[in-house]
């Protein structure tokens, strides 16, 4: 399978909205999910932006309402969705369920969580982002690599949130501005 446009908007199409997603999980893990939900915040400054955007952005997420990283990373996927005014379209779909997508785009060989594809209007392939934003990493790398490692389920500090969130912002502004600057789309929409 490629990654092409008709496969990806089958696979978008199929995919849940956030709340259905999160839904779809045992009690335990939407209990998770609403919890760190609750404690992402985006600055006013980056509501700003992500309401400025005028092309929508399809991000496609692979996950597992089971996986930890999801849990703390989609939630703020979907409040920069809901920032966004419409342009940022967020679909979730379960890595397990649409195994020859996650097969197509593993990371570091494996079927990783959360994967996140990004894709135009027309369910075009842009970029792929995945398992972990950079600060995130640094984070888990300080945690794991350092003198002691934290118990599963320790609280994320508000700092590793806050530059998580800071870095998926980020990612979805990259995305935005290359098709906002897509030749093709700025002929399509006149500008």
């Amino acid at each position: 399978m490629m990654l092409n446009p008709t496969v990806l908007k089958a696979h978008f199409e199929s995919a849940l909205p956030y709340g259905a997603y999160v839904a779809s999980g045992s009690p335990d893990q939407q209990q998770s999910w609403a919890a760190f939900h609750a404690k992402v915040r985006l600055t006013d400054q980056d509501r700003t932006l992500l309401a400025s955007f005028v092309r929508r952005l399809n991000v496609l997420v692979l996950s597992g309402t089971w996986c930890g990283d999801c849990v703390q990373q989609v939630p703020i996927l979907d409040s920069i969705a809901r920032a966004s005014s419409g342009a940022v379209v967020l679909r979730i779909a379960d890595r397990d369920a649409h195994r020859d997508l996650s097969e197509q785009v593993m990371i570091c060989g494996g079927r990783r969580v959360p994967t996140v594809l990004f894709l135009n209007e027309d369910f075009e392939f842009i970029g792929l982002a995945g398992d972990s934003t950079l600060s995130r990493l640094r984070a888990k790398a300080a945690r794991a690599l350092g003198a002691a490692c934290p118990l599963p389920g320790a609280e994320v500090p508000r700092d590793e949130i806050a530059a998580t969130a800071r870095d998926w912002v980020d990612l979805c502004e990259q995305f935005h501005l290359l098709v906002r600057l897509s030749p093709k789309l700025r002929e399509r929409h006149g500008d």
